[in-house]
């Protein structure tokens, strides 16, 4: 065999190497896809690995948040329907539609990394103190490190009841745009009243700003 022809065999062997590396890359694993979430559970992906329930025992005993509402009256808003997420507070699954469904509901987004929604968070903190029953107000961490959204939240001794939606799933299916803080008001029925891509800075500024919105006195 001359040497060219041996170079020959010796191209075409590498590259049938290489083909078979490629296509063993690109097929499917042998283990399958990663399954999806089961209907009513919460995304491991809205968190980090490193956020198991022992690593966050402290932080969310050190933040001492108020529990998760209760499914409310009704189904809840078309567009939240599906939407399962963890309750910060106490890590229990949160069905976002039904959990605002049936009472004036304003959600505050941020993130831990938010110097804006550090200034803004004891503010909705006291718009809560001071708006009692006729309304409830969720902050919904938007990170995937939960427990530095804990540790935030007990450093401004906000005890809002808290979702942890590290994917922005809520945003995303309420289209707010890509701003933090954010707050978004519900009127009882569902329906958005209003889209705020902006801080406050006083709890006077959220009522003037919401209240008007959703029939609170």
């Amino acid at each position: 065999m001359s040497t060219s022809a041996r170079w020959s065999v010796v191209a075409l062997v590498v590259l049938i190497a290489l083909g078979i590396a490629l296509f063993n890359e690109l097929g499917d694993d042998p283990a399958g896809p990663a399954a999806p979430a089961a209907p009513g559970a919460v995304s491991p992906r809205d968190k980090r690995d490193a956020d198991t329930p022992a690593a966050l025992a402290g932080p969310r005993a050190e933040a001492a948040l108020a529990a998760c509402p209760t499914p409310g009256a009704g189904p809840g808003p078309d567009v939240l329907r599906g939407i399962v997420v963890e309750c910060a507070g106490d890590g229990a699954p949160v069905d976002v539609a039904r959990a605002v469904a049936g009472r004036p509901t304003v959600l505050n987004l941020w993130a831990y990394w938010c110097g804006p929604c550090a200034d803004e968070l004891p503010a909705m903190a006291e718009y809560q103190r001071r708006a009692g029953s006729q309304v409830q107000v969720l902050t919904v961490h938007q990170d995937e490190n939960e427990t530095a959204g804990l540790l935030r939240l007990a450093e401004l001794g906000v005890h809002l009841p808290t979702l942890q939606d590290g994917r922005r799933q809520i945003a995303a299916a309420l289209q707010v745009p890509n701003v933090m803080p954010a707050t978004v008001v519900l009127r009882a029925d569902g329906s958005v009243a209003q889209i705020l891509p902006r801080s406050f800075a006083t709890a006077d500024e959220i009522a003037a700003a919401v209240d008007p919105t959703i029939g609170v006195r």
